[in-house]
């Protein structure tokens, strides 16, 4: 039973073959374009041009820490890899000077 042009079933089947379509290519796009690692709940271990010089128990040490370098005029930057952790970051470059601040700086 072939379709009129121009019926309503004509024009609903068209409708559902366009949001079809539509879905099936959002679906492709989130898959080539999608991040595995959110996906698996993993983060990125990657630091860049980044350096770990303390990894401290308490956000507010790791805080502390990142103030006293900032007052130091050492750029830094704090990293929570997991739960009651916190690793203090700086650049390489800063490194032993920082190094040399995290060992003398007392944890509260």
């Amino acid at each position: 039973m072939p379709l009129a042009v121009g019926s309503q079933a004509d024009t609903l089947l068209m409708q559902a073959v366009i949001v079809l379509v539509l879905l099936g290519l959002v679906l492709v796009l989130r898959w080539a374009f999608g991040s595995d690692d959110r996906r698996r709940g993993r983060r990125p271990t990657d630091d860049g041009l980044l350096t770990p010089v303390a990894t401290v128990s308490r956000r507010e040490t790791a805080l502390a820490l990142r103030a006293v370098l900032s007052d130091a005029g050492i750029r830094s930057t704090v990293r929570f890899p997991g739960p009651h952790r916190a690793q203090v970051l700086v650049f390489p470059e800063d490194a032993a000077r920082a190094r040399e601040l995290a060992a003398s700086f007392p944890a509260p």
